[in-house]
């Protein structure tokens, strides 16, 4: 019997009215929020386990477009079914077979054409939860056409190769996550001082469980607001310092 990676409680969601709207492109579905005002700046945001329509991960796309960018989260799961809370944590690592992270440079392509051809997208980031941490390191090793990444609490781990970063990318982790030990976060760090070739940034958020960063105002507790409101911070900051 695993524990509940996701320290959270993801079974009462308050409802979460969006600002975007969804479309179909190609084989994919996605849910997209754009600025007020024109630009040829996007962000790519991918969800973790629970999918594309879980409202956390809406609130995270409207709060990036708010701050400029054309904001899109694709369905990454290709319309099978996302983790949900109610299922057992034994059958986790199978559902993971099937839900690969380091499975999506497909469909990195289909959204990025997208948003060059159909949006006038210049530049591009990347932002990802958790599972799509994972696929924020696994595609700022792979994709130079993504030109930042912030991959919060997700990092691949088994792999020599997983520290040359194309473009700058920024780890974001809570101090108390344990899915991702402070080992790890540290072999990471001491890796990338060897390998990395870009500007990169590791951050540990004190007291801080898994999943922390995407909460909705109203579902944070008093005490780890300020941090959660940090990492949102920083992860705005190093998206304008460099998309």
């Amino acid at each position: 019997q695993m524990a509940d990676p996701f320290l959270y409680n993801t079974g009462e969601r308050s409802h979460y009215g969006c600002l975007g709207h969804e479309v179909q492109i190609e084989h994919l579905k996605a849910y997209v929020c754009r600025p007020s005002f024109s630009t040829d700046k996007a962000v790519i945001v991918v969800h973790d386990v629970f999918g594309w329509r879980f409202p956390d991960i809406r609130f995270i796309v409207d709060l990036i477009a708010g701050h400029g960018y054309i904001t899109i989260c694709p369905d990454f799961f290709k319309g099978t079914e996302p983790w949900k809370s109610t299922d057992h944590w034994a059958d986790f690592p199978d559902w993971m077979k099937n839900h690969d992270p380091m499975k999506v440079d497909k469909e990195a392509d289909v959204v990025l054409k997208y948003l060059k051809e159909q949006c006038g997208a210049k530049k591009i980031g990347v932002v990802g939860f958790s599972w799509g941490g994972m696929a924020v390191h696994h595609l700022m090793l792979k994709n130079p056409q993504l030109t930042a990444g912030v991959s919060l609490y997700g990092i691949i781990r088994d792999s020599e190769e997983r520290y040359r970063l194309l473009n700058p990318t920024f780890f974001i982790f809570g101090e108390k996550d344990h899915t991702i030990s402070l080992e790890q976060i540290f072999l990471l760090e001491d890796k990338l001082k060897q390998y990395c070739k870009v500007p990169y940034k590791i951050k540990v958020y004190p007291g801080q469980v898994h999943g922390f960063a995407q909460l909705k105002p109203e579902d944070m507790k008093p005490d780890d607001k300020p941090y959660i409101e940090e990492a949102r911070r920083d992860m705005i900051d190093w998206i304008k310092m460099f998309v």
